[in-house]
C-alpha cells in the first residue's frame, strides 16, 4: 500500500466519481481506476460500490478513509518537520477572501516568489468558513481571513485593516434612507450579518430584507440594477463604484472597522515555506 494510492483513493472517496477525481489529478481515468483496484487487490477487499451515480465507498472504504487521511497528514506533517530550517522549497498552499487576494496579495507574492523560487507557490479564494475549514483539514497551509477567530486549533496573525462601506446607487444622498433598502448578502460564510443586523437595528429598521445571493457578482448586479444595497471592504468598492454606477457611504465608526487574520493550524509543524512567507513584511 503506497501513499500515492492513498492520496488517489481518498479524492475518489472525496469527489465521488471516478472521472471528478481524473480530473481533478489531472491523470487519465483509466489510471486512477487502475490504481483503486490495485489497492484493492492489494487489500483483499472492495473499497467502493460502483453504480450509474458514481462511487460510493463500502463500510471497509469507509474504515480506510479515515486511516488514510492520517497517515497522508503525517507524511505532510514529516515533510514540513524535515524541511523546517532548510532554504524554503516545497508546496506552499495560501487561502484568502477575494478582497486581500486581489488588493494586498499580488505584491507580495511577486515578492515571495522572486525570493524563494523553489517554492511551488498556489493560492486559493473563498469565503472565511470555507478557508478556514481548509486549513482544519490541512488542505491549506494557511489563509487570510476576516476576523473574529477563536478556534482553538488555529494561530492568527493580525495581517491588514480594512473600512467597511455601505455599496449604494450613485444617485444615494442619506445613509439612513439608504439602511431602509434591501440589503444584499452572500447566502453563505458571510461575515458580516451580524454586524448588518446590528446596524440595521441601531437605524431603526424593525424589520430589515435582507436578500441571499450565491456570489459576489451577484449581489454587485443587484446594487446596480438598483434592487438594494450591501457591506463590502471600501477596497472593493471603490474600485467597482469607479466603473461602475454606485458609489460608497461611509458607515458609522463602530462598524467601519475589519481584520484581516492570517490564519494557520497550531498541530502542524510550520514548514520552512511558510515560515519565510510569515516573515515578509506586510504591504
Amino acid at each position: 500500500m503506497e501513499s500515492g494510492d492513498l492520496r488517489i483513493f481518498c479524492i475518489v472517496a472525496e469527489e465521488g466519481s471516478i472521472t471528478r477525481a481524473a480530473q481533478r489529478l489531472q491523470y487519465v481515468p483509466s489510471n486512477v481506476t487502475g490504481r483503486i483496484r490495485q489497492l484493492e487487490e492489494g487489500l483483499q477487499t472492495t473499497l467502493f460500490i460502483r453504480s450509474n451515480r458514481g462511487m460510493e465507498l463500502t463500510p471497509a472504504g469507509k474504515i480506510l478513509l479515515g486511516y488514510a487521511r492520517e497517515i497522508l497528514n503525517l507524511l505532510d506533517e514529516a515533510e514540513k518537520s524535515v524541511q523546517a530550517e532548510d532554504k524554503p522549497r516545497g508546496q506552499l498552499r495560501i487561502g484568502a477572501i477575494e478582497s486581500t487576494a486581489a488588493t494586498y496579495l499580488p505584491e507580495r507574492l511577486a515578492d515571495y516568489y522572486a525570493r524563494y523560487p523553489e517554492v511551488s507557490l498556489s493560492l486559493n479564494t473563498g469565503n472565511s468558513a470555507v478557508l478556514m475549514q481548509q486549513v482544519l483539514n490541512r488542505e491549506l497551509d494557511g489563509a487570510f481571513v476576516y476576523g473574529p477567530v477563536t478556534h482553538p486549533q488555529l494561530k492568527l496573525i493580525p495581517s491588514y485593516h480594512e473600512e467597511l462601506v455601505l455599496l449604494t446607487g450613485v444617485e444615494a444622498e442619506s445613509l439612513q434612507e439608504q439602511l431602509h433598502k434591501p440589503m444584499l448578502i452572500l447566502s453563505t460564510g458571510c461575515t458580516h450579518r451580524s454586524r448588518v443586523e446590528r446596524l440595521l437595528a441601531e437605524a431603526g429598521v424593525h424589520h430589515p430584507r435582507i436578500m441571499e445571493f450565491g456570489s459576489l457578482e451577484a449581489v454587485i448586479g443587484g446594487v446596480a440594477s438598483g434592487l438594494g444595497v450591501a457591506l463590502l471592504p471600501r477596497s472593493n468598492a471603490v474600485t467597482i463604484s469607479k466603473e461602475s454606477n454606485m458609489k460608497a457611504m461611509t458607515l458609522p465608526k463602530s462598524y467601519r472597522e475589519l481584520v484581516v487574520h492570517f490564519i494557520f493550524h497550531r498541530n502542524v509543524p510550520v514548514s520552512s515555506a511558510l515560515r519565510a512567507f510569515l516573515k515578509l513584511d506586510n504591504p
